[in-house]
């Protein structure tokens, strides 16, 4: 397995946080990998940082995206979109280091919250991606 990093990845976050207005994720603290070579079948995964760790090393929350380029790569821009959004989502508001479950209390991330997510980012004005 092979890891880089990932600047196009980087930048449709920014573009998509910026859009969908998600003042409180700091794209500057969203980290993106892309991996080769993986064995898992997903398309992306978020890495949360927890508490424990950010103050054993005296550092603030990070969040890490990461794309297995197998499964990632080949999808449509729309899709590779709507596939950025849900790992956007599993980010909370208060932007700890923790991640948001699929199934919570108040919110699901599934794919009508997605589409509906998705829909909002097209509606937006300019194109850069």
């Amino acid at each position: 397995m092979e890891i880089q990093g990932s600047p196009d990845i980087a930048k449709r976050i920014r573009t998509i946080a910026g859009r969908l207005s998600l003042d409180y994720i700091d794209t500057r603290r969203v980290i993106c990998m892309r991996t080769l070579h993986a064995t898992s079948r997903a398309r992306a995964r978020i890495w949360g940082f927890p508490r424990m760790w950010q103050m054993a090393l005296g550092i603030s929350p990070h969040y890490v995206i990461e794309v297995l380029s197998q499964h990632y790569d080949h999808l449509s821009d729309d899709d590779k979109t709507r596939t950025l959004i849900h790992e956007l989502m599993h980010i909370p508001r208060n932007f700890s280091g923790a991640l948001v479950p699929h199934k919570g209390r108040y919110k699901r991330i599934d794919r009508g919250s997605i589409e509906k997510l998705f829909a909002t980012y097209k509606n937006g004005k300019d194109s850069d991606l």
